[in-house]
């Protein structure tokens, strides 16, 4: 992993030209087959993870539980991952200008999820990609990379991943 994403933003792979993903879609949503319960007073998040084929040729994806990871709160702790609700994308091929969405329901303290940090790492034609890493957190519009709205606070997690982007921005054109 080289730097955080902000949920909503498009990571490209090198190692598979034309491929690309997204996290987004971070809301709170209760799962369409019912709670899970063990997730019993714990608040239900929907993260939408989209694959985007702009290459030449399709490539066989394999998105499945134990590739996405998600942490909640400023400690990291593990989220509560409702599989049996969740939406995987298993050995599909995505071909040239087409896209495939895997969705997962993952619960947590309301507390927690003002920071929540997702973890990819893609199966493309039975080869391992590199893990690549996205932020955000519930209130947080995908793509909050932009100046910040008045209602964000200073410290918060926008501000300082914004501030991170830029700053590599900034050390890779000098």
């Amino acid at each position: 992993m080289y730097e955080p994403n902000v949920v909503g933003d498009w990571q490209e792979y090198d190692e598979h030209p034309g491929l690309r993903v997204r996290v987004h879609g971070l809301e709170p949503a209760e799962p369409p087959r019912g709670r899970d319960d063990a997730a019993e007073g714990l608040t239900y998040v929907r993260v939408r993870v989209t694959v985007e084929n702009r290459g030449g040729r399709h490539l066989g994806i394999h998105l499945e539980d134990g590739q996405i990871d998600v942490r909640i709160g400023p400690d990291g702790e593990g989220a509560f991952l409702d599989w049996r609700n969740s939406q995987f994308i298993e050995g599909f091929d995505v071909y040239p200008l087409r896209r495939a969405t895997a969705v997962l329901y993952a619960a947590g303290p309301e507390a927690g999820l003002g920071q929540v940090d997702v973890q990819v790492q893609l199966r493309v034609d039975e080869e391992w990609a590199d893990r690549r890493l996205w932020t955000g957190g519930l209130g947080l519009p995908d793509g909050a990379t932009g100046p910040l709205s008045v209602t964000a606070r200073e410290d918060g997690l926008a501000h300082q991943v914004s501030a991170f982007l830029r700053d590599q921005a900034e050390e890779g054109s000098a």
